[in-house]
């Protein structure tokens, strides 16, 4: 379905060592175990005492077109807040991509078990308003299930933490995807090249995503409802479930 525009985003690259990426995770407090049977690795960590996973091997989604990078946090998040932030460039692809499925002839709607949600999502929630972010409105896009949710948790530290990825992190304009989903956030990216640095700048972002979805989270009463905005904290509202197994798909 996106194999036309696969090679719009595909680096190659050698053979990879993770050795740095085992010190660094080892420095760092953090588990880290190879994948059986592929060039990759899974690393667990935590913050604030609640564990992430992130997984760095083949990509599972058709729009990254090299070694993807991949993390992902339970959260006590209502399943309602949908939200989605990601790079312009994607963005346009994959409303090109959704738009040809769609009108296709042979098609009557979008087929669900085939399109990930942030292909669906473009389609069905409106986009949240970016133009008080100048600087984010050529390099991201967004879109929430509410709006002013979706704002809150953008603007502030995250839309900071974004900022500076775009200069360091994003520099060449990778395909990048942060969003909530199932009471869960989760980000992905292309990242041929498992370097430690950019690890633990993708790290921070997602983290930074993460406490602001938190924040936001309190105001949140539904698709239906208001956004109330608060200040009060959701960290309490956390609870622990066992990660997915890396070799088994999500």
């Amino acid at each position: 379905m996106l194999g036309s525009f696969k090679r719009l985003f595909t680096r190659h690259g050698a053979e990879h060592d993770f050795t740095e990426v085992v010190e660094w995770a080892r420095r760092s407090g953090h588990a880290f175990k190879r994948v059986r049977g592929e060039d990759g690795f899974v690393i667990d960590g935590a913050l604030e005492g609640m564990p992430w996973r992130l997984e760095w091997g083949p990509p599972q989604r058709d729009y990254i077109g090299g070694h993807e990078l991949r993390l992902r946090m339970e959260l006590a998040l209502p399943h309602e807040m949908q939200m989605l932030v990601l790079s312009r460039t994607l963005m346009e692809v994959l409303e090109r991509a959704t738009y040809e499925q769609f009108t296709d002839s042979m098609q009557t709607q979008i087929g669900t078990a085939q399109t990930p949600e942030e292909m669906r999502w473009l389609v069905m929630f409106p986009k949240v308003d970016l133009a008080a972010l100048k600087s984010h409105r050529v390099r991201f896009g967004a879109v929430a299930s509410v709006p002013a949710a979706g704002l809150a948790w953008i603007e502030g530290p995250l839309a900071e933490a974004l900022v500076r990825a775009a200069d360091r992190l994003l520099r060449y304009d990778p395909p990048f995807v942060l969003m909530t989903l199932r009471s869960r956030a989760y980000l992905r990216m292309l990242m041929d090249t498992p370097d430690p640095a950019e690890i633990s700048a993708a790290l921070g972002v997602f983290e930074t995503a993460v406490t602001q979805a938190l924040a936001a989270a309190t105001g949140f009463d539904g698709p239906g409802g208001q956004w109330h905005s608060t200040s009060s904290t959701a960290w309490q509202s956390l609870h622990s479930e066992e990660l997915q197994d890396p070799d088994k798909p999500e």
